[in-house]
């Protein structure tokens, strides 16, 4: 397959640009694999579509404020940094934008959300072959501790708003978010509010939760032309042995329902390595799926609309039809009639149960 066939037409305007007025009056468009029909609804109705049994798994990791700004302690150039992935403590993978202009040994005065220094300095240490920077930070015990006042929300690029607003703090979170680690939010289970969570445990449903901290594997555009030569970043991940129990107990007839592309990863990676069952434990991913893919141990997707050309839709493209490459016309066919009703698109957009 090549990545050219994953590509959609998608007017700019239906990229949403805010959240929903709630997080659980976005629109939800169910595919039913089986027959291949659509129905339109909204997400405060998701527990029509739920059973008793069920095992609804979402993602807990927390975004943190992972956006930075600062100037070149040498010439006063100014820089924009994106934190990825923590080595150790003060010690960062980054993407640094202009990257030609941090070279090792720059020194980085980092400023807080106002503009003005701050005591942190970063140093660039090396770069990668995929031209990240590896950030030394100095100045504070811990620059985790400091990105309250430091940070920022880290927006996609595709959300163009010159700096995030007010309400981003909280809505470009879930309001199950624990461990801190993710430098993009798990967009599908934006759209849960505690109240629904309640009403699906009230159904006999049995709500777990994995973590997978997302980086930038989960956004980073597929530059090779055949699918198949794409390689994935690692992600780190963590299932408690609770998440496990309940999963590996579910019966025969309960169904494992993965929130977003990220749970639907690691449950997946997991039950790979392990004859289709869950263990407790953390580690690192870069499972790929795209069509054909058999898939494990997940029955049913919830997830958001997906980047054109993007491994997430090659992942949901997989899961609308498991096994077969026809998961791609079927899920092409589903974002036609999403634009054609105005769906809203990408991470505060509207979502999509496929079943």
């Amino acid at each position: 397959m090549r990545t050219a066939d994953f590509d959609y037409f998608l007017p700019p305007e239906l990229i949403a640009q805010t959240p929903a007025p709630a997080r659980d009056l976005s629109r939800l468009l169910v595919l039913d694999r089986a027959g291949g029909c659509l129905e339109h609804r909204h997400f405060k109705e998701l527990p029509d579509f739920l059973r008793p049994g069920d095992v609804l798994a979402l993602n807990d990791s927390r975004v943190i404020p992972a956006r930075l700004r600062g100037r070149n302690l040498s010439s006063a150039g100014k820089f924009e940094m994106l934190l990825l992935e923590e080595n150790g403590v003060n010690d960062w993978w980054a993407m640094i934008r202009p990257g030609r202009r941090g070279q090792p040994g720059t020194k980085i005065e980092i400023l807080d959300r106002n503009g003005r220094p701050s005591p942190m300095i970063a140093t660039v240490l090396e770069v990668n072959g995929e031209g990240h920077r590896r950030l030394q930070f100095s100045g504070a015990e811990n620059i985790l501790t400091e990105l309250g006042t430091l940070g920022e929300v880290p927006l996609p690029p595709y959300i163009r708003r010159p700096v995030p607003q007010g309400g981003d703090a909280e809505r470009y979170q879930t309001v199950f978010a624990r461990a801190g680690g993710s430098v993009a939010a798990p967009t599908a289970g934006l759209h849960f509010t505690p109240e629904l969570l309640e009403k699906i445990r009230g159904l006999g449903v049995k709500v777990c939760f994995v973590t997978l901290h997302v980086g930038p594997g989960t956004f980073t555009p597929v530059k090779a032309d055949e699918v198949a030569e794409h390689v994935m970043h690692e992600e780190r991940y963590e299932i408690s042995p609770e998440t496990a129990g309940v999963i590996n107990d579910a019966g025969p007839e309960s169904r494992i329902i993965a929130v977003g592309t990220t749970t639907l990863r690691v449950l997946e990676s997991v039950a790979g390595q392990n004859g289709g069952r869950i263990q407790a434990g953390a580690g690192r991913t870069r499972i790929f799926i795209y069509p054909p893919y058999q898939f494990k141990i997940v029955d049913a997707l919830l997830t958001n609309f997906h980047l054109p050309c993007s491994t997430l839709l090659m992942l949901a493209s997989a899961f609308a039809a498991p096994g077969g490459t026809g998961g791609r016309e079927r899920m092409l066919s589903a974002y036609g009639e999403a634009v054609a009703r105005q769906y809203r698109f990408f991470s505060y957009g509207d979502a999509m149960l496929i079943i």
